[in-house]
C-alpha cells in the first residue's frame, strides 16, 4: 500500500497516462504525434530524476509542469508532444483512479484473508455455547462460532461494496481544461468522432471499461467520497470486532495473541491488555473521520472546479487507504490467533443458566397447561429474590425455587435436564454458523482468482 501511493509509483502512472494519449494520438494521427515518439516516451519511462523535477517545480510552481519538462530531458525526441491537447487535470486524476484502483483491489484481498481466518475459527467453534449479551447484560446463550459470523457478515458487506466500486470503475478520460473537451476537438479538426476514438483508446490503454461521461476540470469529488464511503465501512466492521474483542478479552473468554515475551505494561509486569484491538479501534476512528473530510471536500467544489481539493485529497486518501491497510493488517493477526478460554466461558454461562433455563421452563410449563401470565410473574419474583442472596455471596438457586412451584414442580425430569443444558439453549447457532460459511462465505472466497493469504506484519 505504501508503494502504490509513493512519490515513484505516482509519476510513473503520469508518465503511462502520457503514453496511451500519445500512442493512441500517433494510431488516429492526431497532433502530428509519430510512433517514434512514443517508443522514446516508453524507452523513458522508468529514468525519473526526482531532484530534477523538485527543481523545476521550486522554479514553475506546477508540479505537473516540472514532471512534463523532465519528462522531455529523459525523452528529448518526444519532448514536444507530451501532455498534448491535455490539462493537469488528465494526468492527475486520471492516476489518482489508477492508484485507487489498485489500493481498493488490496483492501479487497486483505478484507478476504480476515474473512478466511474468521470462518475458520468460526467452524471450529461452531458448536460451543458462549453467553451472549445485549446491552452488554447476560442473555440468551449463543455461540462462539456465531458470533464469529456477525463479524464476517460485516466484512462480506464491505466486500459487496467494493465490489461495486471495482465493477463500475471509470477514468475521467480526456476532457481538456474544463470538461468541454474543447483541445482535442481543435486537435482533430472539429472531428467529434475521432475524439470519441480517441476517449476510448486512451481509456483502454489503461485497462478501463469507460471513461465519466461528464466532468468539468476535474471527475466529481463525489467519486472520492463514495470511495471512502466504502473504505470506512471497512473501518466501522473493524472497529465493531475491535470493540468486541476488547469487552472479550476483559471477561476473559477470547483474547487475542499475546507473545511469549510480549509485555503489557511498563509498570504493572501482570497485565494482558489487547493492544492489537485497541489499535484498531483506534486506526478505524481515524479512517472514519478522514472519510468525512472527503465528504466535506466534494459538498464544497466550485462550479468546474476549485484547487482547496488538491492539497487536502494528496494527504486524506493516502492517509485513508494506509489507514485501512494497517488496521486489516492488525484485524487478521487477531484472527489467526484468537484465543478461547473455555473454562471461562463455561463458568460465566454455568453463573447465568438458571436465568436462562427459566425461558424454556416457563414454555414447557404453558405447553403442559399453564397459565403464562402467572408463571412469569412467578419467575420474575423469584428471580430477584435468587439475584438478592447472589448480591450477598451466596448462589443463584432460581431453579431450585421453582421447582417447588406449582406449575413447574410437575414438568418431568428430562425438560429440566434440556432447560439447564448451554448446548440446548443457543437454537439454531450451530446450524446457522455452518450454512453461512458453507453457503455465503465460502463460494466468496473461492471465487477469487489469488492467493488468500497474509504475513503477520505486525511488527510492535
Amino acid at each position: 500500500m505504501a508503494a502504490l501511493f509513493s512519490a515513484r509509483r505516482r509519476v510513473r502512472t503520469w508518465r503511462q497516462i502520457w503514453i496511451a494519449l500519445a500512442e493512441s494520438q500517433a494510431e488516429l494521427g492526431v497532433g502530428g504525434v509519430t510512433t517514434e515518439q512514443v517508443v522514446a516516451l516508453k524507452e523513458a519511462i522508468d529514468r525519473i530524476d526526482f531532484d530534477r523535477a523538485g527543481d523545476l517545480e521550486r522554479e514553475l510552481r506546477h508540479d505537473v509542469m516540472a514532471h512534463v519538462h523532465t519528462y522531455g530531458e529523459a525523452a528529448p525526441q518526444a519532448a514536444g508532444v507530451i501532455h498534448l491537447g491535455a490539462t493537469s487535470a488528465f494526468v492527475v486524476d486520471n492516476g489518482d483512479l489508477l492508484i485507487m484502483r489498485e489500493a481498493l483491489r488490496v483492501v479487497e484481498r486483505k478484507t478476504l484473508c480476515v474473512v478466511k481466518a474468521l470462518a475458520e475459527f468460526a467452524e471450529t467453534h461452531a458448536d460451543r455455547p458462549t453467553l451472549s449479551w445485549t446491552h452488554f447484560q447476560p442473555a440468551q446463550p449463543t455461540t462462539v462460532g456465531k458470533r464469529a459470523c456477525m463479524w464476517i457478515a460485516d466484512l462480506m458487506f464491505d466486500l459487496d461494496e467494493i465490489g461495486y466500486r471495482l465493477d463500475s470503475f471509470r477514468l475521467r478520460g480526456i476532457k481538456g481544461t474544463t470538461g468541454t473537451q474543447a483541445s482535442f476537438l481543435a486537435l482533430t479538426g472539429g472531428d467529434a468522432d475521432k475524439v470519441d476514438a480517441l476517449e476510448n483508446a486512451v481509456v483502454e490503454k489503461l485497462d478501463a471499461a469507460g471513461a465519466f461521461p461528464i466532468t468539468g476540470q476535474t471527475y466529481s469529488r463525489r467519486v472520492d467520497s463514495a470511495w471512502a464511503a466504502t473504505l470506512t465501512g471497512v473501518a466501522q466492521s473493524a472497529s465493531k470486532f475491535s470493540y468486541d474483542m476488547r469487552l472479550l478479552q476483559h471477561l476473559g473468554e477470547v483474547l487475542e495473541p499475546f507473545g511469549e515475551r510480549q509485555v503489557g505494561s511498563s509498570a504493572m509486569a501482570y497485565k494482558r491488555n489487547p493492544m492489537r484491538a485497541e489499535r484498531i479501534s483506534g486506526l478505524s476512528r481515524l479512517a472514519i473521520q478522514t472519510g468525512a473530510n472527503l465528504a466535506h471536500t466534494a459538498a464544497t467544489q466550485w462550479l468546474e472546479r476549485s484547487l482547496d481539493d488538491s492539497a487536502n485529497k494528496r494527504i486524506a486518501i493516502p492517509e485513508l487507504y494506509l489507514a485501512i491497510d494497517a488496521l486489516l493488517v492488525l484485524y487478521y493477526s487477531v484472527a489467526t490467533g484468537l484465543e478461547v478460554s473455555e473454562t471461562v466461558i463455561a463458568r460465566h454461562l454455568a453463573d447465568e443458566i438458571p436465568a436462562m433455563a427459566s425461558e424454556n421452563l416457563l414454555m414447557a410449563a404453558v405447553a403442559a397447561g399453564g397459565d403464562r401470565q402467572a408463571l412469569h410473574e412467578r419467575i420474575r419474583v423469584l428471580a430477584r429474590e435468587a439475584a438478592d442472596q447472589v448480591a450477598v455471596g451466596g448462589a443463584n438457586d432460581l431453579l431450585t425455587r421453582l421447582a417447588s412451584e406449582q406449575g413447574f414442580a410437575e414438568l418431568p425430569s428430562a425438560a429440566w435436564q434440556a432447560a439447564s443444558d448451554p448446548a440446548a439453549l443457543v437454537g439454531r447457532a450451530p446450524e446457522q454458523t455452518r450454512r453461512f460459511v458453507r453457503e455465503v462465505v465460502r463460494p466468496r472466497l473461492e471465487s477469487y482468482p489469488g492467493e488468500l493469504e497474509m504475513a503477520d506484519d505486525v511488527r510492535v
